[in-house]
């Protein structure tokens, strides 16, 4: 069982019983990368000649991007770590919460590279209702994890699903995923190229998390059927469902009035998009049955020339582990 207490005989890395957690912090390992191989001044001039409402989406992704990293780390730390016995569950997870660190030290160089307001930068979150009720609604899944929590019980078994759900399929599963497409939407109007590099490997390093996420949350439903309600999978599946409302909102405020090429309402068809992958890699139907208006995202990865896992028809998931 992959959920308990760890006990001293759980303290060995052998024998492996998820040989996909080991493989996951394996790939992991070889993708490591770090924010200052990129060289961002080259994206200064373009920056410089971006219009106000180009510069606000920038700002206003960054502003919620990393406070956003740090979150998810509280999350691992707090609401799945300690409840995990597997090594090799344990292993991925240290080196995720590290990626979320260096995650949230990309984003700070592209604040401190670009000439945006850096207080305003980090406050927005805590400013803007959108922004909040995002936050509030992972807090609220986390809070759970922390208050005497019994991992032993069904309740408690469903309570790290539901926390899971929340910070790992709608987090960095649908919000970062909308996100990245805004960030990369840039690069196909020959912007903020190396910007784009970076998100990249934000995206590679995300997929990985995805996969892991989902594979934990299938292994716990397979070895705890008794949790696996029919209602249960319902109130699962309305947790998607409300997070696809709250970046709904959270959308019009990074685009107030749009920009060319793209829009909220645009992001917001993505995102409804992506909600039904994420749904059906739970195991659901779809729910919203939009077209993906952002087809080019499935191969808008030059610099790594790797087809994602979770945007493509093609499954085949390789890195090249020299590609940077």
């Amino acid at each position: 069982m992959i959920l308990g207490k760890p006990l001293e005989e759980d303290m060995n890395l052998r024998p492996i019983h998820y040989q996909w957690a080991y493989d996951l912090y394996n790939q992991a390992v070889a993708n490591t990368w770090f924010p200052h191989e990129i060289a961002l001044g080259e994206d200064l001039e373009d920056f410089k000649k971006m219009s106000e409402d180009e510069k606000h989406a920038v700002s206003f992704l960054m502003s919620f991007f990393n406070p956003a990293e740090l979150i998810v780390n509280r999350s691992l730390a707090l609401g799945v770590y300690p409840y995990l016995k597997a090594p090799e569950a344990h292993l991925y997870l240290a080196k995720q919460m590290w990626e979320e660190a260096n995650h949230c030290q990309a984003f700070e160089y592209v604040l401190e590279t670009f000439p945006l307001d850096k207080d305003k930068a980090f406050n927005v979150h805590l400013e803007t209702p959108s922004i909040k009720a995002k936050e509030a609604f992972i807090a609220k899944y986390l809070g759970r994890m922390t208050e005497n929590l019994d991992i032993e019980s069904a309740a408690g078994k469903q309570d790290l699903v539901r926390n899971l759900v929340a910070f790992n399929i709608v987090m960095e599963g649908i919000w970062f995923y909308s996100g990245f497409m805004v960030a990369l939407s840039f690069r196909q109007k020959q912007q903020l190229k190396n910007f784009a590099s970076m998100v990249d490997w934000v995206v590679r390093d995300e997929s990985l998390h995805l996969k892991f996420g989902l594979n934990l949350i299938l292994t716990i439903l397979e070895e705890n059927p008794e949790i696996a309600t029919t209602e249960f999978a319902e109130e699962i599946k309305q947790i998607v469902i409300e997070g696809v409302q709250l970046e709904n909102a959270y959308n019009k405020d990074l685009f107030p009035r749009g920009i060319s090429g793209i829009n909220a309402d645009y992001v917001n068809q993505y995102v409804r998009y992506i909600a039904d992958r994420r749904l059906e890699e739970l195991g659901f139907e779809p729910h919203f049955h939009d077209a993906n208006p952002a087809q080019w995202m499935a191969t808008e990865t030059d610099t790594l020339e790797l087809v994602n896992f979770f945007e493509a028809q093609n499954t085949k998931y390789e890195v090249d582990n020299h590609a940077h």
